[in-house]
């Protein structure tokens, strides 16, 4: 980053939808005295927002940024040590002001769960970010900070105990209650778009290292579908009698974190596979539960890749939430996600990863991660790792992240398993 002092150490962009506004109310609880700011393209909107803001955040600047107008987001930047962005679809409004920030040497955060957005991001500004000193950090809500994490502290803790590099790692949703964003929708609308239109972003989704920071280098490990179906006990003995089914979200976590660890050396090891599932539990109509949703994700994948464009997408999005809308706070409140990570490692030793938070993942919880990302980013800055560029969260700033997960409420435990 620039060694020129900065006016605020973050600013929120798109504080006026709805993830913006919990976030703000987040930063507004957590962020003690961090110098931040409201962005976004209505002065009115932002003065609104403040004023619901416990004290002192009724007095945050406010600063007018549109991704409409480059001019504005190259001050915005200018002018911060962090953005955090909650505009989406990414693909559409998100690239000025990742240019923006690479441009200016400042770090940056999102929400994306949009695999082309991410790889028009590294092709086009990675070098340039490096170069700057700007991290662009991407995934830094329920998608995919769980997941990235998760591994991140199983590689931790194989690491201490001299155990060898991560073999087969798996993610399982154990539980969860509450909903996808309005936003999350839209851009997985959009990402299904780009797929019908653009037969070479249908080839570079297909491939588990969309996200590679050198391609020629990942290992070549067979076929790593993002939508399998298996019984528990396949991935873990701990999970015998569970079936299992493909989470909705893998074809984004999944490349996250195979990034992470390119990033990161091939620290996890070169012969890390890495799967998402979900608990469908143990009855007796489990096994059909569990091959009927990855049927019907591999369908709509298809569907997706090659003939969204024939299917009503103004009807889809008129029965879909909104971008910008979300669940009352109560709803909100009664939200939650417990996770499991299972590895085995090279010497045989087999460990999991426990994360779990409160809050409807797709609002509250992941308005407290996007929050903790951007007060990493600006007040942790010894603990972030040494590199820069567009990165992943794991690779940013996986330290800092663990030290402030027990404040924030996310609790994440690993433990070494007998066997």
């Amino acid at each position: 980053m620039s060694a020129t002092p900065r006016e605020f150490d973050i600013v929120l962009y798109g504080a006026t939808g709805f993830v913006g506004k919990l976030t703000a109310e987040y930063l507004a609880r957590a962020g003690g005295d961090t110098r931040i700011a409201l962005a976004g393209r209505s002065t009115e909107r932002l003065l609104a927002v403040r004023q619901t803001l416990a004290e002192p955040a009724r007095s945050w600047p406010i600063v007018a940024a549109d991704a409409g107008s480059p001019s504005t987001l190259d001050e915005m930047a200018a002018r911060t040590q962090v953005v955090i962005t909650t505009v989406g679809p990414y693909s559409r409004y998100g690239l000025p002001l990742v240019a923006a920030c690479a441009a200016a040497g400042t770090d940056y955060a999102d929400l994306t769960g949009e695999p082309m957005f991410m790889r028009n991001s590294i092709d086009l500004y990675h070098k340039q970010a490096a170069d700057t000193g700007a991290r662009i950090v991407h995934a830094c809500g329920f998608d995919s900070v769980p997941s990235d994490l998760s591994v991140y502290a199983l590689h931790r803790a194989a690491t201490d105990d001299g155990a060898g590099e991560l073999l087969a790692t798996d993610f399982v949703v154990r539980s969860f209650a509450g909903g996808l964003s309005g936003g999350t929708i839209a851009s997985m609308l959009e990402v299904l778009s780009t797929m019908s239109n653009d037969p070479d972003a249908r080839r570079q989704l297909a491939d588990p290292y969309t996200l590679s920071t050198d391609r020629g280098a990942e290992p070549e490990l067979g076929p790593q579908p993002d939508l399998p179906w298996r019984r528990g006990r396949r991935i873990a003995p701990e999970l015998a009698g569970l079936w299992t089914t493909g989470f909705m979200m893998a074809s984004t976590n999944t490349r996250v974190v195979r990034r992470s660890n390119g990033l990161l050396d091939w620290a996890y090891g070169r012969r890390f596979r890495y799967s998402e599932s979900m608990s469908v539990g143990s009855s007796i109509v489990a096994p059909l539960a569990s091959a009927a949703f990855s049927g019907f994700g591999n369908v709509m994948t298809l569907l997706g890749g090659r003939y969204f464009r024939f299917l009503p997408r103004g009807l889809i999005e008129r029965v879909v939430p909104k971008p910008g809308t979300g669940p009352s706070a109560a709803t909100r409140d009664r939200g939650y996600y417990r996770v499991e990570t299972y590895t085995t490692t090279a010497s045989g030793a087999r460990y999991v990863a426990r994360m779990e938070q409160d809050g409807d993942p797709g609002y509250k919880a992941t308005s407290v991660l996007l929050g903790e990302c951007g007060l990493a980013l600006a007040l942790d800055r010894d603990k972030l790792s040494d590199l820069h560029g567009v990165l992943t969260p794991a690779a940013a700033m996986g330290e800092a992240l663990l030290a402030r997960f027990p404040v924030a409420g996310v609790s994440l435990r690993t433990e070494r398993l007998a066997g």
